[in-house]
Parts: C-alpha cells; sequence; structure tokens
C-alpha cells in the first residue's frame, strides 16, 4: 500500500506572478463596497472571451456577435434558482454575477488550469458561500444553487462536476472531501403534486468522503467522519467511522479504530493559501 500525499507542481514565475497580480485585483474590487459585480463580471468575461471587443461599437457587429457580447453580462442571463418561489433576491442579487463569472471561467480556456482556477474559486467562494473556511478547494464545473445556504469548512475539497444544491442549505464540515460527478441535494418535491417542495437542510460532518458519481439526498447527515461509497445513493443519516454502499446506500463497514489510531499525521498541502 502506497502513502502517496500530493506534491506541489510549479509553474513559471512569470506566470505566476501574473497569477497573483490579477487574483489580487479581483480580490480587491470585490472587497470594495463600491463595486458593481455585474459590470466587473462583465468586463472580466469580455476579456476573457471575446478581447478585442471590448471597447468597439457594438453596432456594427453581426446579430449573433452581439448576442455572444451581451451573454458576457450577468443582467442579460437568467439562471435557474432565479425561478424558484423562494429564493431571496436580496441575498442572491450580489452572489449572481460570481456565479455566472465562476462558471463561465470554467468553461473558458483558463478552466482548466488548476493553480490559477483553484485560488480563482477561492477568491469567489468567499463572496458567494454564506461562509468559507480557509484553503478552500473547488476544481472544474462545480455548480452551486442560491450559495448564500452553503456553509463550508475549512480545507475543503469539492472536485469535477459537483452538484451542491444549496436550495434547503447545506453544511459541509472541516476536511470533508466531495467526489467527481457527486450531487448533494437539499431540496425534493411531493410525489403527487411537484409544486409542492420540501427543504430540509443536509448536512456534512467533518472528515467525511462522499465518493465518485454518489448521490446524497435532502435532509440527511452524514456523521464525522463516514464515507458513501461510489455510485451509492445515501438517503439516511450515518453513523460515525461507518463507509455506506449502495442504492439506497447501507452501512457494510467500519473502519478500524486501530487505523483510525495510527492514521499518518496531516501533509502540506501545496495548493494552501501562503504555501
Amino acid at each position: 500500500m502506497s502513502f502517496l500525499p500530493l506534491r506541489p507542481v510549479p509553474v513559471a514565475d512569470e506566470a505566476g506572478s501574473l497569477y497573483s497580480e490579477w487574483l489580487a485585483w479581483l480580490s480587491e474590487e470585490l472587497e470594495s463596497p463600491h463595486c458593481d459585480r455585474n459590470e466587473l463580471c462583465r468586463r472580466v468575461l469580455t476579456d476573457i472571451y471575446y478581447p478585442a471587443l471590448g471597447g468597439g461599437d457594438a453596432t456594427a457587429l453581426s446579430r449573433s456577435t452581439r448576442v455572444a457580447l451581451a451573454h458576457m453580462d450577468p443582467r442579460n442571463v437568467t439562471l435557474e434558482p432565479e425561478y424558484y418561489q423562494e429564493i431571496d433576491v436580496e441575498l442572491y442579487a450580489p452572489r449572481k454575477p460570481l456565479l455566472w463569472l465562476w462558471e463561465m471561467f470554467d468553461r473558458s480556456a483558463l478552466g482548466e488550469n488548476i493553480e490559477l482556477g483553484i485560488h480563482f474559486r477561492r477568491v469567489l467562494a468567499k463572496h458567494v458561500f454564506g461562509t468559507c473556511g480557509t484553503n478552500f478547494k473547488a476544481f472544474t464545473h462545480v455548480r452551486v444553487s442560491f450559495g448564500y445556504n452553503l456553509h463550508v469548512g475549512d480545507d475543503v475539497v469539492i472536485h469535477r462536476h459537483v452538484l451542491l444544491d444549496d436550495r434547503g442549505g447545506i453544511e459541509i464540515g472541516h476536511s470533508s472531501s466531495v467526489s467527481d460527478f457527486a450531487n448533494v441535494y437539499s431540496h425534493s418535491h411531493n410525489i403527487v403534486d411537484s409544486r409542492i417542495v420540501y427543504t430540509p437542510k443536509t448536512v456534512i460532518g467533518e472528515g467525511v468522503r462522499i465518493t465518485y458519481h454518489a448521490t446524497i439526498l435532502a435532509g440527511t447527515h452524514i456523521a464525522d467522519d463516514s464515507m458513501v461509497g461510489a455510485g451509492s445513493m445515501l438517503t439516511r443519516s450515518t453513523d460515525p467511522h461507518w463507509v455506506y454502499v449502495g442504492v439506497p446506500a447501507k452501512k457494510v463497514k467500519e473502519k478500524s479504530a486501530d487505523e483510525r489510531a495510527n492514521k499518518a499525521p496531516r501533509t502540506p498541502d501545496p495548493m494552501a493559501d501562503g504555501t
């Protein structure tokens, strides 16, 4: 059995400095009480997708190009959560531009750059989530519903193509991870009338592992240090230190107390702030 902590991967000094300057500028803009987030999003996305068209006369362009440019402005698009009746418009309004910026960044040529992307999403998460701890890591194509109902602890990792449906609220404890293509829900529908919506909070404890393609249904509480196996569907709350597998997921194995007691200490995270 191999012990394989993450290794650091440097980028060229010039690129690293450029990324740091850009992220510092973005963070400073978002911290300013005078920041127009819609305009900031429009400017950044236009620079990324259509840098030659940012300051020209749009009326001279084709209709299709003008539509594409309009698409850079979050005021010109609608997102699914905006159609939910229970949305808190006041809380959602400052988050929508950042959610659109996050999603469109991921779809751009920049999205797969791990070094830049992790830190970019970390900057946005502090302004999108209800609360966000230190060293948050999100990889490409993570989708969030409202944002303001999502509370994330320290050292949380969200991998590729994960849905965090925080419609009813999601809490994720310190050092937990959600693997690729997993779905975490906090709402469900009445089986007779889908307009009747239930929104119980979903709680993910500390040190939890939700593995590949797993589905977590609304209202479940995943206890500390428990694990949901690949492709499983969790329909009920778990006990600490147990592994749950299947559809519906059932407890199949308890983590060894001896192994837990002798677990290696934390190793440095090469993507942590300040490293």
